[in-house]
């Protein structure tokens, strides 16, 4: 969603003077990435088994700030509490914009959750944010909505679910280094053992193209949360270890690659 404007002029003594045109940008541009990360966690919970996964994206974008894009990942299976069948697909698309010279840019727009193997977990949800650069950082606000839809059904509790998040991000000049922090709370009926709260605290290392991070990442679901409210694993039988394994503190490590 950058977009870099080139001009130029040649003026030439005692000869009248030329502009001298450049191409404008392209009306839309496409930027992605491919990743190896440790685990796949989502708000905190493990999606993978607590194993390796391959992740990667795509997004175009066009110059007034509309765009869609496109997220995938892989996910190994295993007897833990979540199953999204293997893989997951996620379709989205929204608007972008920069509020004058407030400094705020605000954003919105539609992500669709897709599961090829576990097709009953597809879901959608209604998203917003607001971020500020701050000096060196950038604070971001946001939500997420899931309204009323079949994901709900099979389940107990509400036919809703919302996500409220707060993040700050800081690059430290002229290292690489990028500093970031993220906290959110999920109420709804993606409660997990109860309405949760999950943070994440870590730093990236940008060389060229490639991106190296590491983050701790968990949630505020302890392991009495998982006694008294154990969710079910892949056997069909009430698992509080596997319960809070998807749920506890752990490092999570990646490398990407930009284009």
């Amino acid at each position: 969603m950058r977009i870099l404007l080139l001009s130029a002029s040649v003026s030439l003594a005692a000869a009248p003077a030329f502009a001298q045109d450049t191409a404008p940008p392209p009306p839309i541009s496409v930027s992605g990435s491919v990743s190896a990360v440790t685990q796949y966690r989502f708000r905190g919970i493990s999606q993978s088994n607590n194993r390796p996964v391959v992740q990667g994206s795509v997004t175009a974008t066009h110059v007034s700030g509309f765009y869609v894009g496109a997220w995938g990942s892989s996910a190994q299976a295993g007897n833990g509490t979540v199953d999204i069948g293997g893989s997951e697909i996620d379709l989205y698309g929204g608007y972008s914009h920069a509020l004058g010279a407030s400094g705020f840019t605000i954003d919105g727009g539609l992500y669709g959750y897709l599961y090829p193997g576990a097709s009953a977990g597809n879901y959608y949800e209604v998203y917003g944010s607001l971020s500020k650069l701050i000096g060196p950082v950038t604070a971001k606000a946001g939500v997420n909505w899931a309204p009323d839809q079949g994901v709900f059904d099979a389940a107990p509790g509400a036919d809703y679910n919302i996500y409220v998040y707060g993040e700050l991000t800081a690059a430290i000049p002229t290292t690489g280094f990028t500093l970031h922090s993220h906290v959110g709370h999920t109420g709804g009926g993606f409660d997990y053992t109860k309405d949760y709260i999950d943070y994440s605290v870590g730093a990236t290392y940008r060389w060229r193209m490639l991106a190296f991070d590491l983050s701790l990442v968990g949630t505020n679901i302890g392991r009495d949360d998982a006694r008294r409210a154990p969710l079910l694993d892949q056997k069909g039988v009430p698992n509080p270890y596997q319960t809070y394994r998807a749920a506890k503190t752990v490092l999570v490590g990646s490398v990407t690659a930009s284009f």
